[in-house]
């Protein structure tokens, strides 16, 4: 039987790639001399705890219906298998050249597509009735780094 979510897991699997997502890039500016690009790579993590809070609310905004488990799940291995997919799949622990900021933001850039990829996916396990919906907010809000990725590293060429 495949898996079906219902949205606070999705937001719950959001907040923790959000999360790792900070991480990477308070990680990558330890290893930045110039203190302009270490200060950009900050903004970049508080970006990432401020969409952190964003899915938070959203999460507390759903309806008892997008909170059912669409599985019976009673030993609650659904969310440990969340967690999982998202501290695997986004801004996991990678190798890269912390000295380069263009290296840190490609890095970053090929997260925030992966991240896409893993939400439309996701967006197909997702019944209407549990606020599949809503997984397009999500998507919209990672574009968004992607853009202002994008437009950095256009800068530092």
């Amino acid at each position: 039987m495949p898996y079906v979510f219902n949205m606070n897991e999705i937001l719950e699997m959001a907040e923790q790639i959000e999360r790792n997502g900070a991480a990477f890039y308070r990680k990558a500016a330890e290893g930045i001399p110039d203190s302009q690009n270490r200060e950009l790579l900050l903004e970049l993590a508080q970006m990432e705890v401020e969409h952190e809070k964003t899915f938070a609310s959203l999460r507390a905004q759903l309806s008892e219906v997008e909170k059912t488990s669409a599985l019976f799940d009673p030993e609650g291995e659904t969310v440990f298998y969340l967690r999982a997919l998202a501290d695997t799949r986004v801004f996991f622990e990678k190798k890269t050249d912390t000295a380069s900021l263009e290296e840190i933001l490609k890095e970053a850039l090929t997260a925030e597509k992966d991240s896409i990829v893993f939400y439309l996916g996701m967006k197909e396990l997702v019944p209407e009735k549990y606020g599949k919906e809503k997984i397009d907010s999500i998507i919209k809000e990672e574009m968004g780094h992607i853009k202002l990725l994008g437009k950095k590293l256009v800068e530092l060429r």
